[in-house]
């Protein structure tokens, strides 16, 4: 099969990824073949590729905002019928027998399996994923747009939870990228007013288009005090300028896999009961609940689509914030 496979960590526009043939995955126990037909450019998988996280498998192929369809089953699995569309998401496998999974906090749980990092992803014409992480798409949704919303919208989605807003609250966005762009159609859903910051005038464009009440530069003081925010952006920088603008009792929710180191600052920012809190990936019952949601608002995502063979310059893009909205690879043909 043709794919996208990252033999050694580099910065994108030494184009690391080379486009060839593998060998086509065969599906194990409880496990599906999935014949891929789109997969998202995620920051995350820049975050591989270039190595700011360190590498779990060599080579790998990147890639965990999968839509496919379902072609076969291997022993077990029940759950699909062939042809049926589906998505494929970070989390790709739990061990289920942790603390934390027993607790219901799988997306911490201790020996995580994740998609396109520690297991071969979606940057390919098939891949095999366990059938219980596996999402149905709802109908409605087309494979271009639905793939963004396996990663960016579940954790934009977990990233509003996490931040207690309800009508009439203020909310901030840092940074108005793939996971901006969708969970601010959750926000207004919510009757939420949003003030997103972010540096590029054609996102603070995007911004006010979708609804934004304030659209400024990454550093700029919004118009109004706010209830939360949300750092999208994986600049550490931010968070202080960020808490700055919190109310007392604010929240202020991080959520990035990866950001730059924060830099000091005084004690009074975070005093009166502000609270800095981090998003580490999602639970299924998030991306269960989320694609509910996006079915039902609709929610409507931007997407720029590249073929297969060109994921280098669609992440090089993503890289250099050329993209509104989210990028997304066409594998089928």
């Amino acid at each position: 099969m043709k794919a996208c496979l990252l033999h050694t960590p580099a910065k994108i526009q030494e184009n690391p990824l080379q486009y060839g043939e593998v060998a086509e995955p065969r599906p194990g126990i409880g496990q599906i073949l999935v014949r891929v037909n789109v997969c998202g450019v995620c920051r995350t998988d820049l975050h591989v590729i270039e190595g700011e996280l360190p590498p779990k498998k060599s080579p790998v192929i990147p890639g965990h905002q999968v839509v496919g369809t379902v072609h076969e089953a291997g022993p077990g699995a029940s759950r699909f019928s062939p042809g049926a569309r589906v998505g494929i998401a970070w989390l790709h496998e739990t061990d289920g027998t942790c603390p934390y999974c027993r607790r219901g906090e799988e997306n911490l749980c201790d020996a995580p399996l994740f998609t396109g990092y520690s297991v071969d992803g979606g940057y390919a014409e098939w891949i095999v994923a366990p059938e219980a992480f596996v999402y149905p798409i709802p109908v409605g949704l087309a494979d271009e747009h639905a793939a963004p919303l396996l990663c960016a919208g579940i954790i934009g989605y977990r990233c509003l939870r996490l931040a207690q807003v309800g009508p009439g609250a203020k909310l901030g966005f840092y940074g108005f990228g793939a996971a901006a762009h969708v969970a601010i159609q959750v926000a207004n859903y919510w009757s939420v007013e949003v003030y997103a910051a972010t540096r590029d005038e054609v996102h603070q464009k995007l911004a006010m288009e979708l609804g934004a009440k304030w659209a400024g530069g990454t550093l700029a003081v919004p118009p109004a005090e706010l209830d939360a925010s949300i750092v999208f952006a994986p600049a550490g920088e931010i968070v202080p300028v960020a808490l700055k603008a919190l109310r007392k009792g604010g929240r202020l929710i991080l959520g990035g896999i990866h950001m730059s180191d924060i830099p000091s600052f005084p004690y009074d920012l975070l005093y009166q009961e502000r609270m800095i809190r981090s998003v580490a990936n999602n639970t299924r019952k998030d991306g269960e609940e989320f694609l509910h949601l996006a079915a039902e608002i609709p929610i409507r995502t931007h997407v720029r689509v590249y073929p297969l063979r060109e994921a280098n310059r669609a992440l090089h893009a993503l890289k250099s914030d050329a993209i509104a909205g989210a990028a997304v690879l066409q594998v089928k043909s």
